[in-house]
């Protein structure tokens, strides 16, 4: 589980997120769902240690992610697609992932045929957004986590590709797992996420399930631009 209490982070005079409070549990998809600039990549960067809170605290199972031995086995994240080395094969990207936890070398192979790349022998410079979406989450499943985390993954995917991850992400639900992904497209939220929470500014606005946030009548859409109101 991840939990994250009284979060808050300063960048000089300006709060980008602001005492933020949220659980995130096994077995659903949990969208993170806010406009752009709502903190959310702050947020997941703070979860995973790359950045130290102004105030509060962010937890993986009990446990700061700095604490985590071989975070790759605990958690998986991918929050930016296009921080890989370009001279690198896909293979050896996650080769030296592999290595820096002390995972085998046979898992490479199965999540690069997983995420669609177990056929691709180019080098990464080349690759389009959507296969470095891909070789990211491949890098995520690399340790076969039980928590995952990804920043707008859909960005640069075709409908096929869309459609895969929303199937990956329920499937890794399905088997247990915590799933946090962030958007701001509320259409696809409201197809693959179980539970939302909901940011503006920083701001908590919302933790609930998807089927209670949307009333009968109204789009997902519709009721979102009413709970962020002019904060957006």
């Amino acid at each position: 589980m991840i939990e994250v209490s009284g979060l808050t982070q300063r960048f000089g005079r300006e709060v980008v997120v602001h005492d933020l409070s949220f659980e995130v549990r096994p077995g659903r998809v949990t969208g993170f769902l806010g406009p752009n600039g709502a903190g959310k990549t702050t947020t997941m960067r703070l979860i995973l240690g790359l950045e130290r809170p102004t105030a509060g605290r962010a937890t993986v199972d009990g446990l700061p992610y700095h604490e985590i031995d071989r975070p790759l086995t605990r958690v998986g994240a991918l929050l930016d697609a296009t921080a890989v080395h370009g001279g690198r094969r896909a293979d050896q990207h996650l080769r030296w992932l592999a290595a820096s936890n002390g995972l085998p070398y046979d898992r490479i192979a199965p999540v690069l045929r997983q995420v669609g790349l177990g056929d691709v022998r180019k080098r990464i410079r080349a690759y389009s957004l959507g296969m470095k979406q891909r070789l990211g989450m491949a890098a995520a499943l690399l340790g076969d986590p039980p928590v995952l985390l990804f920043d707008e993954p859909i960005n640069g995917l075709d409908p096929e590709g869309v459609r895969w991850t929303r199937d990956l992400l329920k499937s890794m639900a399905a088997d247990g797992r915590t799933v946090l992904i962030s958007s701001h497209l509320m259409s696809e939220m409201a197809i693959t996420a179980d539970h939302l929470i909901v940011i503006a500014r920083g701001r908590l606005m919302a933790d609930v399930p998807t089927a209670e946030f949307v009333r009968p009548g109204a789009s997902l859409e519709d009721v979102y631009l009413e709970v962020v109101g002019g904060m957006s």
